[in-house]
């Protein structure tokens, strides 16, 4: 496999650039044969891309449109999207273009260097990068993610946008700046959130900005979830906090400037079972009877999104 971080080495970040390499070739995933062998078989394209569109276009039809489906499904599951690969709609899990939708009029990413935790494929890297930025460094340690953006860059190489098969607690302390950081849907799998917060503003350079999402409860109080086992079918949801309590916990890790940009339930049109994402989705991890709660019995997600100036 040939490096696939040279980019991101030429752009000045060499620090992760090896880490991400490091990680990825010394990889032991039972899985990761098939995966590189289906990346292998997929056409080598060219940079040609329009990445401000709700499904983001990445190189021209190429090849046999057959063998194309049938490489790109052996990455499955797709959750991020939806994308548009060498001619080939992906219908992902979730549409991700409803959320980047109510939170792009608040975001001013022209010219920046972006970190992107727990980014999944790099579908957010890709609309950020059609917002004008000039670097997105994604990091998100599921091994299937890294291998759908792998496919990506082969489809349409070049692009300033890269996913790391890393979690938070492998970045080095000593890694330069960001211009934004984002951090979606990972707060609550972290069982300090205090401490989370405070490591994105440390990841984030005087003057920036955090873009947090997070599940919270429905309503104005100031309760917090704590599940007892799984929330929605998901393991390892630590806390679900009112929005009162989150920006409480903005405030106790120093984060006082801060604008509440969105708070949406997310319904079962937004993720959901597609032929590309065949397992259950959230429609399954809703009460059948009751559909304002969840199949544990606790309420139905909400996700609110934050925008920090640190």
């Amino acid at each position: 496999m040939n490096n696939p971080y040279l980019l991101l080495q030429e752009a000045g970040r060499s620090l992760l650039a090896d880490l991400g390499w490091s990680f990825l070739k010394n990889s032991t995933h039972g899985d990761l044969g098939t995966w590189l062998q289906a990346i292998n078989a997929l056409p080598e394209g060219e940079l040609v891309a329009d990445l401000d569109q709700d499904a983001p276009v990445l190189g021209k039809p190429k090849g046999n449109p057959e063998a194309l489906r049938e490489n790109l499904f052996k990455l499955h599951p797709w959750r991020k999207g939806p994308l548009r690969l060498a001619g080939m709609d992906i219908d992902t899990e979730w549409r991700s273009d409803w959320k980047w939708n109510r939170i792009r009029q608040n975001l001013n990413l022209g010219g920046q260097e972006v970190l992107d935790i727990g980014c999944g494929n790099g579908y957010f890297g890709l609309r950020m990068l059609g917002a004008g930025a000039k670097l997105v460094v994604g990091i998100d340690p599921t091994m299937v993610f890294v291998m759908q953006w792998l496919a990506m860059q082969k489809l349409c190489p070049g692009l300033n946008n890269f996913v790391l098969p890393l979690g938070i607690e492998d970045l080095p302390d000593g890694i330069d700046r960001f211009d934004c950081v984002f951090s979606m849907g990972v707060l609550y799998h972290r069982r300090d959130p205090i401490k989370h917060l405070q490591r994105l503003m440390k990841l984030t350079r005087p003057g920036g900005r955090i873009v947090l999402e997070t599940l919270v409860l429905d309503g104005a109080g100031k309760e917090t979830l704590v599940p007892d086992g799984r929330y929605a079918r998901m393991r390892n949801v630590h806390a679900v906090p009112s929005l009162a309590v989150l920006l409480g916990w903005l405030d106790q890790a120093g984060l006082n400037d801060y604008q509440v940009m969105d708070a949406s339930k997310t319904t079962v049109n937004e993720q959901r079972t597609t032929e590309w994402m065949t397992f259950e989705s959230l429609r399954e991890s809703l009460d059948q009877d009751d559909m304002s709660l969840t199949v544990e019995g606790h309420p139905a997600p909400v996700r609110a999104a934050v925008l920090i100036q640190v």
